[in-house]
């Protein structure tokens, strides 16, 4: 693992897959121009809005999306995460899907996220995802890298759920990468303090890509892509407007906050 620069990009996604995509390499071109190596896109990054209007379209997102994500690691020479997009099953529903792709446009790693966020919140507003998507069964993948260290994947509700990242430390996970789309409800109150607790706990770096804003007439997210350190500090904020979070990402820090803080070595139960 070598000191290098990452990049956490905060977009505003609408129910418009090209629109989307060309916002997405803007921002991509944006941070390699500031020198950043492995990016990370968040969840619904090529399409968010209504649901029945992703489903109709899902065979297009996903081929577009997958696409697109070859094309920009290849045209860049970059690493890249797409933090959640539609890939169509056999029942009628979606996976949500995150990949990771290498400079070469291999895919690395992929991940079908699990927790699904079904939830009645007290402002309102009611969310069912998996009336279009199909949770996945599997344990997210960490990805060992020689440059970026060990990666592992999550997606967004995900984040709430503290036995998956430790699942991924104890497969060797240094940097976890957190895509959201956090409403602006809950996110004004969670999403901040979680995502410590997940670099806390797990001394690992996290990148949380985020959406921001209005993406329909009802849904809004909180914004604040962040890029967190082992011991929890926030390294970057992109704010409440589309753009970058962008820090270091330093072994040798990841090295002192493990020996200064071996938690994970003092573990009682499994």
């Amino acid at each position: 693992m070598k000191s290098y620069l990452a990049a956490a990009l905060q977009m505003n996604s609408l129910p418009d897959l090209q629109q989307n995509l060309t916002q997405a390499e803007d921002l991509i071109d944006l941070a390699v121009r500031q020198g950043a190596e492995l990016i990370c896109l968040p969840e619904n990054f090529s399409f968010l809005g209504d649901e029945a209007a992703k489903i109709a379209q899902a065979d297009q997102i996903a081929q577009s999306s997958e696409k697109f994500l070859k094309t920009m690691a290849q045209r860049y020479q970059v690493t890249i995460l797409g933090g959640g997009f539609p890939v169509p099953n056999s029942i009628g529903k979606v996976y949500n899907t995150a990949l990771l792709v290498g400079p070469n446009g291999e895919e690395l790693a992929r991940y079908e996220k699990v927790h699904l966020f079904d939830v009645d919140l007290p402002d309102g507003n009611t969310y069912q995802e998996s009336q279009t998507v199909l949770a996945g069964v599997n344990l997210p993948p960490v990805h060992p890298s020689k440059e970026f260290g060990n990666l592992g994947l999550s997606v967004c509700y995900d984040v709430r759920f503290p036995e998956l990242y430790r699942h991924l430390s104890q497969m060797g996970a240094e940097v976890l990468f957190v895509p959201a789309a956090f409403t602006a409800y809950t996110g004004k109150d969670h999403w901040q303090v979680l995502l410590q607790a997940r670099a806390i706990e797990n001394t690992c770096y996290v990148l949380a890509p985020a959406q921001t804003g209005r993406h329909n007439s009802r849904r809004q997210s909180h914004g604040h892509a962040l890029i967190i350190d082992p011991w929890g500090v926030i390294l970057a904020d992109a704010g409440d407007k589309p753009g970058v979070a962008i820090a270091a990402i330093e072994p040798s820090r990841l090295e002192q906050v493990r020996r200064q803080m071996p938690s994970l070595k003092h573990r009682v139960f499994a």
